[in-house]
């Protein structure tokens, strides 16, 4: 294991701010973290551990250890007639987790296609999309404590998962590296259709079926890849590549109100956009975004995206100081118009 200085992390995370470490590692191999956690670079530093680097976002130098997580594998814990339980590490990249689940016909996670990040990185966050959570399939997570390298497995609920949220961004925050999850996954169809984006996409009526270039989709998603593939298309069509464009993907979280807030907003936004979850209302914060003006907004070397209000762009060589500006700029104009708070989504640094 090398343990390198000054290290440069403008491609380990998908803003391209350019900053460096203090000291870096990569750890590819489980056997690897007792060594790792024995090493003075690692127990005298601040430390951060990074995935595919998809939600972070450096305002500065980082002065202590960036260990980048290499761990890899896939494999079938046990299977019945119905149900399947797959172990992943946490270095895997997230979608290749979901591309070996749908080509087996698993269902559970075909809605998070092409969410970017690694396998380590989505218990953290409670991933989400169109009406999918981690959650929904999560059955442990395997970490080890930073201060006494002991091994824990947390149990799906002892993760405790929110919206965008886990005991690990709270009470456990910087206290645990993310070894590996386990999920569990269904042999029997469970298409989640509940998002109307998604739905819509999928029945899109041909114009006329003999044509090629009908203009429909009429897909009647019989598998989970059929749902896979909608989700990454509507991705690709909504969302910046971070290979040419920097970005961490959805900036903000959406914003939960009370049905009396909902009402009351409708009286000057009747067509405000919301989604009803468990008894609670949440409302898009890329709506919100747009209807504040920001949509496609530029400012200096930062802006927002043109096809995606949520998504904030790095447009080149622009500092996390810029972007924390822009977004703190968005979130002042929100307030200021809706009287609703934004909260990042993405981990500032």
């Amino acid at each position: 294991m090398k343990i390198k200085q000054n290290y440069n992390l403008s491609k380990l995370n998908t803003f391209g701010v350019d900053v460096n470490a203090k000291f870096f590692v990569e750890v590819k191999k489980e056997e690897e973290i007792a060594e790792l956690f024995s090493l003075p670079e690692f127990k005298d530093n601040k430390k951060i551990f990074l995935g595919g680097g998809s939600n972070v976002l450096f305002t500065k130098d980082f002065d202590g250890i960036v260990i980048l997580n290499k761990l890899k594998g896939i494999e079938i814990l046990e299977q019945d007639e119905e149900t399947v339980t797959v172990r992943a590490m946490g270095g895997e990249v997230w979608h290749d987790l979901v591309v070996f689940a749908v080509n087996r016909g698993y269902w559970g996670i075909e809605n998070l296609s092409l969410i970017p990040g690694t396998v380590g990185a989505a218990p953290m966050q409670n991933i989400g999309a169109y009406g999918v959570e981690l959650k929904n399939t999560l059955v442990s997570v395997e970490a080890y404590e930073l201060e006494t390298g002991i091994k824990k497995i947390f149990s799906g609920e002892e993760c405790e998962l929110g919206y965008r949220d886990s005991i690990f961004k709270n009470k456990l925050k910087e206290k645990y590296f993310i070894s590996a999850i386990t999920l569990k996954l269904s042999k029997i169809p469970q298409p989640n259709l509940s998002y109307k984006i998604l739905r819509e996409f999928l029945e899109k009526p041909a114009r006329n079926a003999s044509h090629s270039d009908a203009g429909g989709n009429n897909i009647q998603a019989r598998n989970p890849k059929d749902i896979s593939d909608a989700v990454a298309e509507i991705r690709r069509s909504k969302l910046p590549d971070p290979k040419i464009v920097g970005n961490a993907g959805s900036f903000f979280k959406n914003v939960f109100v009370t049905k009396e807030q909902l009402q009351k907003l409708q009286e000057s936004y009747p067509d405000i956009s919301y989604f009803e979850e468990d008894g609670a209302f949440k409302i898009p914060a890329g709506w919100l975004i747009e209807h504040a003006g920001w949509k496609g907004k530029r400012e200096g070397r930062v802006g927002v995206h043109d096809k995606q209000a949520l998504v904030l762009v790095n447009h080149g060589e622009a500092t996390g100081a810029e972007i924390i500006e822009l977004a703190n700029k968005i979130i002042k104009c929100v307030k200021d118009k809706f009287d609703l708070t934004l909260a990042p989504e993405v981990n500032i640094v």
